[in-house]
């Protein structure tokens, strides 16, 4: 599960909490308007809104047949504190060779982050240094990766064979988001998309090699998740 910092803000906290201290103090899950007026929310349908998106991001089960249809999907605390920040820095086209923009990897403002699962990761990359870049384009979309949705990168200054990447040229400054080859003293950029080319590099020494994705959090509904 991961989102945009700041969308699993204090209310959310507070509603997984309420529902929490219900079930385990009380004996059953809180109502609707119990949590409205823990929470200090007075309307019922912002209530909702909120419990609705715990439900999207998977950290509540919601029966709506009955009055108190809502349980906890884990423990609150662990669900919160499963929580970990990854700076975004960007954007990163996935289509042919681009100019870098001025503004990739540096349109976000300097504290703009997103919440990612520590479970969702790769135990081994849960202490790497990690960074976040939004794709823009659709070369890779074979591989599950759209354009709008953000790619958890690990900082790597190499890569294997397969691998997925988002490399620069600094000879041109063009960035692009591919599997990476080494093929011959060559490399080869592979887009995962039959109506793209492949991109062959005869001499790699201008070629930067950013991040390599280890988690891709896809964009449903105008909104990654």
């Amino acid at each position: 599960m991961a989102r945009k910092k700041g969308d699993l803000g204090e209310r959310h906290k507070k509603i997984l909490e309420i529902i929490e201290h219900y079930q385990t103090e009380i004996g059953y899950p809180p109502s609707i308007r119990e949590i409205g007026k823990q929470a200090d929310i007075s309307s019922t349908s912002v209530v909702n809104y909120y419990l609705n998106q715990l439900e999207e991001w998977d950290y509540i089960q919601r029966d709506r047949k009955i009055s108190r249809g809502v349980r906890l999907t884990k423990p609150a605390k662990k669900a919160i504190d499963d929580l970990m920040s990854v700076p975004m820095l960007g954007m990163i086209g996935a289509s042919e060779l681009i100019p870098n923009p001025s503004s990739d990897f540096a349109n976000y403002d300097p504290e703009s982050s997103i919440e990612v699962a520590r479970s969702l990761l790769p135990e081994r990359e849960r202490s790497s240094q990690l960074f976040a870049l939004q794709v823009d384009g659709d070369s890779m979309i074979d591989a599950m990766v759209n354009d709008g949705d953000i790619v958890i990168m690990k900082t790597v200054q190499d890569a294997s064979d397969g691998d997925m990447v988002a490399v620069r040229l600094t000879d041109t400054d063009e960035t692009t988001l591919k599997f990476f080859y080494r093929e011959n003293g060559s490399v080869r950029l592979q887009p995962a998309n039959p109506a793209f080319e492949p991109i062959t590099l005869q001499d790699a020494s201008s070629l930067i090699i950013q991040g390599k994705v280890v988690l891709v959090i896809r964009k449903v509904g105008g909104r990654p998740v």
